[in-house]
């Protein structure tokens, strides 16, 4: 007799950091879960009606509905919002509200301004163009690293200074979403933070979370077929 299966499921693919957050918030929070490949560049028609900015990653809860609009909610921060009322303990968004702010505010810092740099700059100019048969534009990635990106860097290292995590005492929403798009640039690029300790502290600690090791295991497991060796920008 098979298995249930579980009542989330998660349309993307684990490349994708903002996958990976969603995963990362249903394993700490012990949520069964599934993840349902789906080609963002060429999605099938049923994948359209429920993602109206055509993104990935798209949650369906099975018991709400199993095939529809219904039932589905799109955009990584919505998808871990509605986990965390669904499935409130452990909570990953702060008990006290200027902390659950400062928790909301990074990972919304780190969704937009650190993943358009270091996925347009970094991971698709390397990967893409290994992809796609051509040679891995090495000079934007560089570029990227020494210009774009160290002011972002310094901000969470400011952010962090004197902390384990980002918000509270515990880990939350924030340094999920932290490690999760850090880690999208890791999977094409060496990733010395050196110059910022409390970044590169927290960093090392969340990666080593199985919430976050696990599913980038997976990513990084296709992504070295096609790119066997990382990059080293500086």
């Amino acid at each position: 007799m098979s298995e249930p299966k579980p009542d989330i499921v998660i349309y993307g693919s684990p490349v994708s950091p903002f996958v990976r957050k969603v995963a990362g918030v249903c394993i700490e929070k012990d949520v069964p879960y599934e993840i349902e490949g789906v080609n963002v560049f060429d999605p099938p028609e049923w994948f359209t009606a429920i993602s109206p900015m055509k993104r990935i990653p798209v949650m369906r809860d099975r018991s709400i509905a199993e095939e529809g609009v219904d039932g589905t909610i799109a955009d990584s921060s919505a998808i871990c919002a509605y986990i965390e009322r669904k499935h409130p303990s452990p909570s990953l968004y702060c008990g006290d509200a200027f902390a659950h702010g400062r928790a909301l505010f990074l990972e919304e810092y780190v969704d937009t301004s650190l993943a358009m740099a270091g996925g347009l700059g970094i991971f698709r100019p390397i990967f893409f163009s290994v992809t796609a048969g051509k040679e891995p534009d090495v000079a934007k990635a560089k570029e990227t690293w020494a210009n774009t990106l160290p002011p972002i860097f310094a901000t969470l290292d400011k952010a962090l200074e004197g902390r384990t995590f980002c918000a509270e005492d515990s880990i939350s929403i924030a340094d999920i979403s932290v490690t999760c798009v850090l880690m999208q640039i890791a999977l094409v690029a060496e990733m010395p933070l050196g110059d910022y300790p409390a970044l590169a502290a927290h960093y090392e600690m969340m990666a080593a979370r199985p919430s976050i090791a696990g599913p980038y295991a997976k990513a990084d497991r296709m992504i070295r077929k096609a790119l066997p060796e990382r990059f080293d920008l500086t």
